[in-house]
């Protein structure tokens, strides 16, 4: 998904820059960059992250970057930022989302006999492409303006210029921007997680579609946010950090009433109940605590070596990233009935590898209960799973296996309680080798996060949303 963070002080920001883009690290992506203004014009930074920390890429930097103005990202795939020189100047971006029709921009962009110097993987710059959006028109806002209305995705945005910062969230705001303050600086986060450590406190949650101009003494509203909402709701479920908060809502906090309303739907008899590491853990406590049933660890997670299985690209390494980073504990696990709560199931093959190896150290019963309904349509607004085709998916898979297709009665395959849901779960639970499978409903979903369904995305369950 990725991740940015922006800062403007009255002293100098290269720390807090530093420090806050670091904790975005956990949304596993592949490039970090960083960019600084100060009196002798920008200075940028940007490092492969594929194989090693973020600190560790940008230590080295930090002595020969100062300035009081900055802005940082953990990227999905392409460089960023990017230092674009204009008739509105000079400026810094960085972009959170994905586009879908930017091959249709590109042409449009080809016909006005405009180029791209970017590339990403012999692909176009999503980045370099928003910031040609913004530069087709007269302002900063009128551009980000074009960039709304051109793209189809999503496309959240800080723009750095030599006078302050644009902070632009997403016309639906599928991904969060939050303001911080403290005495002499403002910051700007995807995550609020970055805030504490740092001195700032939540000031602002920026509304969707809405442009607000930062500098060292005050924020403004440069366009108003729009009435309607589609959040991700995977933010709460899987992407963002226990300490983080979106719309005012805590991630752990909607962890734990995920797990207690999967309990209070629950029957089975178990000895202990577990979650897989790390995002399971919340849903997890949330089960256990409901149900009054101990909560163990049979997996640990080694982390000190291994980056987040989600990061290589090629399917292979993520199972073995996968497979190599969780510990079976063989005390916790013979002889014993164990309930798992997981974000969610995806492919499932990871979990496949995982669940042979507990029936490799003698547990009794495996049951799991992912915390939100079952995948079966591919994310079109983020770069969730883009690497994953519609049949990897393990709902998808098992709908074709019933059907023949993989494209027949997706509404009552994606309804709980119909006969086609509970055959597609029944085939999923066989394959993965389970005592029991129960996906969370999705009321009990919508509930638990405490937002109207209708300003949440819920897409990769149900098929809906718009762009």
């Amino acid at each position: 998904m990725g991740g940015f963070f922006g800062v403007v002080s009255k002293e100098d920001c290269v720390r807090e820059l530093f420090y806050g883009t670091d904790y975005h690290s956990h949304l596993g992506t592949k490039r970090g960059g960083l960019a600084v203004v100060n009196s002798e014009g920008f200075q940028r930074s940007i490092h492969n992250i594929e194989n090693a920390y973020f600190r560790s890429k940008f230590e080295p930097d930090l002595a020969n970057f100062h300035g009081n103005k900055g802005i940082g990202v953990i990227s999905d795939y392409d460089a960023q930022p990017i230092i674009i020189d204009s008739h509105l100047g000079k400026f810094a971006i960085v972009t959170v989302g994905k586009i879908t029709n930017i091959d249709e921009l590109r042409s449009r962009a080809f016909l006005k006999r405009s180029f791209f110097s970017e590339a990403s993987a012999g692909h176009i710059n999503p980045t370099e492409l928003a910031a040609m959006l913004i530069c087709e028109e007269t302002s900063f806002e009128d551009g980000i303006q074009n960039v709304y209305t051109s793209i189809k995705g999503s496309c959240s945005m800080l723009i750095l210029t030599e006078k302050g910062l644009y902070a632009a969230r997403d016309k639906l705001g599928r991904t969060p921007i939050v303001i911080g303050k403290r005495d002499g600086a403002y910051a700007v986060s995807s995550e609020t997680c970055a805030f504490p450590n740092l001195g700032f406190d939540i000031d602002k949650y920026v509304g969707p579609g809405e442009i607000v101009f930062i500098t060292a003494e005050s924020h403004e509203q440069r366009k108003a946010p729009g009435d309607q909402m589609q959040i991700c709701s995977f933010l709460w479920v899987y992407y963002g950090y226990p300490a983080s908060c979106y719309e005012g809502i805590n991630v752990e906090q909607v962890r734990y009433r995920c797990g207690s309303a999967l309990a209070r739907k629950d029957d089975v008899l178990v000895d202990c109940v577990s979650g897989i590491p790390d995002s399971g853990i919340g849903h997890a406590l949330g089960y256990a605590n409901e149900k009054c049933i101990p909560y163990m660890r049979p997996y640990v997670k080694y982390t000190p070596t291994w980056p987040r299985s989600f990061m290589p690209q090629n399917q292979r390494m993520r199972d073995l990233v996968a497979k190599m980073k969780l510990i079976p504990v063989r005390a916790l696990i013979e002889g014993k009935r164990i309930l798992f709560c997981e974000d969610s199931i995806v492919r499932g093959t990871q979990l496949q590898d995982n669940v042979q190896i507990l029936y490799d150290y003698g547990v009794l019963e495996v049951h799991m209960r992912p915390a939100c309904p079952t995948l079966i349509f591919p994310c079109e607004f983020l770069n969730f799973s883009t690497s994953r085709s519609t049949l990897d998916l393990a709902g998808r898979k098992a709908i074709k296996e019933i059907e023949g297709r993989d494209d027949k009665f997706l509404d009552e395959y994606a309804t709980a309680g119909t006969t086609k849901n509970s055959d597609m779960i029944e085939r999923i639970r066989k394959r993965l080798r389970l005592s029991s499978l129960k996906y969370q409903e999705m009321d009990d979903l919508v509930a638990a996060i405490g937002l109207p369904k209708e300003k949440l995305c819920t897409h990769c369950w149900d098929g809906t949303g718009y762009s």
